[in-house]
């Protein structure tokens, strides 16, 4: 087993006008060999955007990116003919198949959302370009099932008030981001901040307790 602790100060961030991105992966001008990624996860992003602000049409293939929006909105459309608008507390599921373009713009005074890319496997072939968008019933002070955008990989999520404690699952993979709040010292670790990770690989099931009001990613993978 490995316990790995990565800090948001240890993150590339990457600042344009009106946007703020932090990178937990290798990525663009920061390239690091040995973060190119873990498990099926190939990019970990969290973006802060101005209103108006984002990332206009470009192209994806051979990906699934999954977007949960922390705050404001984010506006989805691609080449499918698919336009939406995702919510807090929603999730996104693009899965580009061979080819699909796509613009992502905050339509709020302040939008953030967090991003993964997920490589499928690759006996999957190459599936038609699809978007879907749902909203998870969360219950306070536990970890909840989202999604499994492709096989073997979970996303779930827990919103803990202060003093709450959850147990993250033990598998090949778990990634735990701390997207808003913060964790009190435990024994893998000093505490937590927003933007801090766990990475664990090969690893048993782990208790955090929240310092305060706190939202927590957790992915867990079957395998690499």
């Amino acid at each position: 087993m490995s316990v790995e602790i990565r800090r948001a100060s240890a993150c590339f961030a990457e600042r344009t006008e009106g946007r703020l991105s932090r990178h937990g992966l290798s990525f663009g001008a920061a390239y690091d060999p040995d973060n190119l990624r873990f498990g099926p996860m190939v990019c970990h992003d969290d973006h802060l955007l101005g209103n108006g602000r984002g990332f206009e049409t470009h192209r994806h293939s051979d990906l699934v990116i999954v977007s949960w929006v922390v705050s404001g909105e984010l506006t989805h459309t691609d080449s499918s003919d698919t336009s939406h608008v995702v919510a807090p507390g929603q999730v996104a599921v693009l899965t580009t198949g061979a080819g699909v373009e796509h613009s992502e713009v905050a339509s709020a005074p302040q939008t953030r959302f967090v991003q993964v890319w997920l490589t499928p496997p690759d006996d999957e072939g190459a599936p038609e370009p699809s978007y879907d968008v749902s909203t998870p019933t969360l219950e306070t002070g536990t970890l909840t099932r989202v999604v499994e955008p492709v096989p073997g990989a979970v996303l779930s999520v827990a919103r803990l008030d202060e003093g709450d404690t959850v147990t993250l699952p033990g598998g090949a993979f778990v990634h735990a981001y701390l997207a808003r709040g913060a964790l009190l010292r435990s024994s893998l670790a000093e505490p937590l901040e927003e933007g801090d990770a766990f990475r664990f690989v090969d690893g048993g099931p782990h208790e955090v307790t929240a310092a305060v009001p706190s939202e927590l990613l957790v992915w867990v993978f079957d395998a690499g």
